[in-house]
């Protein structure tokens, strides 16, 4: 537990204390490391910090990024937020109803985006349209 702490950035301070005691990216960390007991080989994180101000947010980020690449697992991440996708991701999978409409790195869907859809989705990313 210690260990995990250590690669969270999680005071072991808070370890006694209950969730509601928590703030939103303590109560993150202690779900990655939840998860990250049970040492899988593909980690599925679904909206990891969608709930997070865009402070907390981008400091998890941050030190998240380190620990994947430390950890050297797969990671699969469900995320509505583009600049999250490419700021994480080796490979982005863009779904549309179930349906993969297209993967490649931000640059192939900035620059050769496959349908309307895939046009659409990145208009609406006001970050990436403004870069």
């Amino acid at each position: 537990v210690k260990e995990l702490c250590q690669l969270t950035h999680f005071d072991t301070t808070f370890l006694s204390r209950y969730p509601s005691e928590l703030s939103g990216g303590q109560r993150q960390r202690v779900s990655l490391m939840r998860a990250l007991m049970m040492d899988p080989d593909i980690l599925l994180l679904d909206e990891p910090f969608a709930a997070l101000d865009p402070m907390v947010r981008s400091q998890l980020q941050a030190d998240l990024k380190v620990v994947f690449a430390k950890l050297k697992k797969t990671v699969v991440m469900v995320t509505h937020d583009l600049p999250e996708a490419a700021y994480f991701a080796d490979t982005i999978v863009l779904m549309n109803n179930g349906a993969i409409v297209q993967t490649g790195n931000i640059d192939a869907f900035r620059q050769r985006p496959e349908n309307e859809f895939v046009s659409s989705f990145i208009a609406a990313q006001r970050v990436l349209t403004s870069v």
